[in-house]
């Protein structure tokens, strides 16, 4: 895709094979293709590598951590469950919210984690909200382990962040999935990768080995989920759709 961005006219074209479509520059339409390229851009930069909460690096986009806490806030879990621990800034940032909300605690699970970060996690203030469990993600024993950390009828949320290929996302919803209360939710993040192959970071594989396909998939064949953006609880703007690195990702338990 080709845009040409006239701030003069206040206009954008975009060029497409089927002819150029123009359209003022402020309009809903033009933020979504400047916002579809901008994240393409700072994904391949690694803008979601700059940024860290209380202190532990967190490598996530801060729109998609401003959504997540939506949802906490709405949904009250009583476990957050996340596959993928790396330096430990997102286990931070959810066990922060559960202590603010004064509800929860949180459960990190990371084939490889690493001795200074399980350090640095564990001379953090909330630590004691925070359980580390180490091993592959959807090995039967380390699935069991999470599980044991649920008790009867808690709340549980759970997002997928660890390896992002399409089998071991499909694996990990299918594990983690009947773990999800009604009205909660599994994330498969970083669906993003399935609109980067062709940028200098991507592989050309990611086209169809991404979270996003594993989610669609998951949905289509389990009809206990629906694969869906949660609502935002408040928009006065004239947009509806996220700028975001977790695409057809939140898949809500009916």
């Amino acid at each position: 895709m080709k845009i040409t961005l006239d701030t003069e006219a206040r206009t954008l074209v975009e060029h497409a094979p089927g002819g150029d479509r123009s359209m003022p520059l402020y309009s809903d339409e033009a933020f979504a293709l400047i916002a579809d390229q901008w994240l393409r851009v700072g994904w391949n930069q690694k803008y979601q590598y700059s940024f860290s909460w209380f202190g532990r690096p967190v490598i996530q986009l801060p729109e998609d951590m401003v959504r997540t806490q939506e949802v906490i806030w709405r949904v009250q879990p009583d476990v957050i469950i996340e596959t993928g621990v790396a330096h430990g800034g997102s286990l931070v940032f959810y066990a922060s919210l559960c202590k603010a909300i004064g509800r929860g605690r949180v459960v990190g699970i990371d084939i490889e984690i690493r001795p200074h970060n399980r350090s640095a996690i564990e001379a953090q203030p909330l630590a004691p909200m925070i359980t580390l469990i180490e091993g592959s993600s959807i090995d039967p024993a380390i699935v069991a382990a999470a599980r044991a950390q649920v008790r009867t009828g808690e709340t549980v949320l759970v997002l997928l962040d660890s390896n992002h290929s399409f089998a071991h996302v499909a694996a990990e919803l299918e594990a983690y999935g009947p773990m999800v209360t009604p009205g909660s939710y599994i994330v498969a993040t970083d669906g993003v990768m399935e609109n980067l192959s062709d940028v200098p970071r991507g592989s050309p594989g990611w086209k169809t080995d991404n979270p996003s396909e594993a989610a669609r998939r998951f949905a289509a064949s389990h009809p206990e989920f629906v694969l869906e953006q949660p609502a935002w609880p408040f928009n006065e703007s004239s947009l509806a759709r996220n700028l975001t690195h977790w695409p057809d990702a939140w898949l809500r338990r009916r």
